[in-house]
C-alpha cells in the first residue's frame, strides 16, 4: 500500500497564482488594455482583438502554468514564457500606436513615466490605481501608461522565469520525482 506522504512528494502543492505579483500585474494590464482599446482602437478592427487577446494570454498563461506546475515544471516554464512573449507582443502594439499617431514615446526617466512607475510600490494595487491615467487622459498618456505597466509585468515575468529555471535545476521535474518516489517505495517493501 502506498503511503499518502509519498503522493504529496510526487505532486507538490501548486496553483496559488493569484498571489504572484506577475499575475496581479498581468491582470491590471489585461483590464487596462480593454479600456484603452475600447477608447482608442476601433472595436471592429483586428488590432483591437489582437491586443486584447495578447493581454489575456499574458494573464491566462501564468494561471495555467501555475496549475500545471504540480505535474510539469516544463509546462509551467513554457506557459510563463508564452505569457512573457504575449506581453512583449502587446508592448510592440502600444509602441506602434504611438509611432503611427506621431505621439511621444516616454523614456523611463520621463517625469510622467516615473510617477506611473512609482505606483508599483503601492499596496493593494489594482486597475483603479491607474484608472485616471487610462480613462481620463489623452491617447499619449494612456498608451505610455500601458507601456510602463507592461514593462513592470515583463520584469516580474523575467524574474519568475529565472527562479523557475533555478528551481528546476535544483529540484528536477515530475518524472524525477516519480522515479525517486517509486525507488523509495521499492526499498521500503524489500
Amino acid at each position: 500500500m502506498t503511503d499518502p506522504k509519498d503522493f504529496s512528494q510526487i505532486i507538490p502543492p501548486h496553483g496559488g497564482y493569484r498571489e504572484l505579483l506577475s499575475y496581479q500585474m498581468s491582470e491590471i494590464v489585461y483590464d487596462a488594455t480593454i479600456v484603452f482599446c475600447d477608447r482608442f482602437i476601433d472595436r471592429r478592427s483586428r488590432t483591437h482583438d489582437q491586443m486584447v487577446q495578447a493581454a489575456r494570454s499574458g494573464k491566462q498563461n501564468i494561471a495555467e502554468g501555475s496549475m500545471a506546475s504540480g505535474t510539469s515544471k516544463k509546462t509551467e516554464l513554457k506557459l510563463v514564457g508564452v505569457a512573457r512573449a504575449s506581453l512583449e507582443e502587446l508592448l510592440l502594439d502600444f509602441q506602434d500606436f504611438l509611432r503611427q499617431k506621431g505621439l511621444l514615446l516616454w523614456g523611463k526617466d520621463h517625469e510622467q513615466a516615473q510617477k506611473i512607475r512609482a505606483l508599483a510600490y503601492e499596496k493593494n494595487r489594482s486597475y483603479t490605481t491607474y484608472k485616471t491615467y487610462l480613462e481620463a487622459s489623452p491617447p499619449e498618456v494612456a498608451a505610455n501608461t500601458m507601456i510602463c505597466l507592461i514593462h513592470q509585468a515583463n520584469y516580474l515575468l523575467d524574474q519568475q522565469l529565472r527562479a523557475l529555471g533555478k528551481e528546476f535545476l535544483k529540484e528536477g521535474g515530475f518524472t524525477e520525482r516519480l522515479y525517486n518516489a517509486r525507488s523509495q517505495a521499492r526499498k521500503r517493501r524489500e
